[in-house]
């Protein structure tokens, strides 16, 4: 199979721990400040962690043993809905934050070893080189 460019896919950089809780596949939502659009996103670790968040017990429950690799790609997922809740509806997830674009993230996929990385706030797009290195430990993965 030909290994198809990066337009199909961008970069989404996340703090630890919250990359480890959707890799464990207990955080299926991710907040963001605007709209995304649908589609596949490398699952980026930035280089910061969250401290206080390492301190709340959903966090703690979900990331117990898991190591907090910082600085690289340690998965991919896909994007099927971005969406805000209602003012006056309950969150659609406990990690769902007021007022704040979700991101509901599927088909999320940890990668064997992570791959050093840069990413950025905004959605970014891979390097051929990224790409390629992800895609080497993701075989079965058919964009």
């Amino acid at each position: 199979m030909s290994r198809p460019d990066g337009d199909w896919i961008r970069g989404l950089s996340i703090r630890q721990p919250y990359v480890a809780c959707i890799l464990a596949g207990a955080k299926t939502i991710e907040n963001r400040s605007s709209r995304w659009r649908p589609g596949w996103v490398l699952l980026h670790a930035s280089k910061t962690i969250d401290q206080p968040a390492l301190r709340t017990p959903l966090v703690g429950r979900t990331i117990r043993g898991r190591e907090l690799t910082t600085g690289a790609v340690l998965g991919i997922a896909r994007i099927t809905d971005c969406h805000q809740d209602p003012d006056e509806a309950p969150p659609c997830s406990p990690w769902a934050h007021k007022g704040a674009w979700h991101l509901v993230l599927a088909d999320v996929q940890e990668l064997p070893l992570p791959v050093p990385a840069r990413g950025q706030v905004v959605p970014w797009r891979p390097t051929p080189e990224l790409l390629n290195c992800v895609l080497q430990q993701l075989p079965r993965l058919r964009p």
